[in-house]
């Protein structure tokens, strides 16, 4: 299992779901996944029931596709804040190489400036909001990651290569799945 972390709007399910189709692996992200079981979306359930009943909820998501990754290769896209809990930065350290995709609070307030779906950046200036997360959240990226990869404003076939490359140099993915030097 290869998964990716990072602040909200740094495109975890984006590259992911590239990544993902590069490889011919399956593709999960947890935010969706949640939401499916939910049966609602998560904004909707941070309003009703606050956050740490969604912690709990994301914390027992990602150790059961954890455990689950073992049968078949996945790449997942976790939720911003599934770091925020050391038992999950734990699980993912021991599924497999975690990936930080690092982007500026800035390039990230461009890419988010009219999300209207994610509940930690409602209310407020956003750019300081995600500062503040940044600064709290960074750390704990850096801390689980095997890989960081600094998005800033690359395209995301050139993030999805330069990821396939990495992964290919570690001995991750076999060297046909990546792709070609130039």
């Amino acid at each position: 299992m290869i998964s990716l972390v990072g602040m909200p709007g740094s495109g975890k399910s984006t590259i992911g779901r590239q990544l993902a189709r590069e490889l011919g692996w399956r593709f999960v992200d947890t935010d969706g996944e949640i939401e499916r079981r939910l049966g609602e979306s998560i904004r909707v359930h941070f309003e009703r029931m606050g956050e740490g009943s969604f912690r709990a909820i994301e914390s027992a998501t990602l150790a059961e596709l954890a455990q689950a990754a073992g049968a078949a290769p996945l790449v997942m896209a976790t939720g911003g804040g599934v770091v925020l809990r050391e038992a999950n930065r734990a699980v993912l350290r021991a599924a497999g190489p975690v990936v930080y995709l690092r982007s500026s609070p800035e390039d990230l307030a461009r890419r988010l400036r009219n999300d209207q779906q994610r509940p930690l950046l409602q209310g407020g200036d956003p750019l300081t909001r995600l500062r503040n997360l940044y600064r709290e959240r960074d750390p704990l990226y850096r801390e689980v990651a095997s890989y960081t990869l600094d998005t800033g404003r690359s395209s995301v076939p050139t993030l999805v290569r330069l990821l396939l490359s990495q992964l290919e140099l570690a001995g991750l993915v076999p060297a046909d799945r990546a792709p070609p030097r130039r």
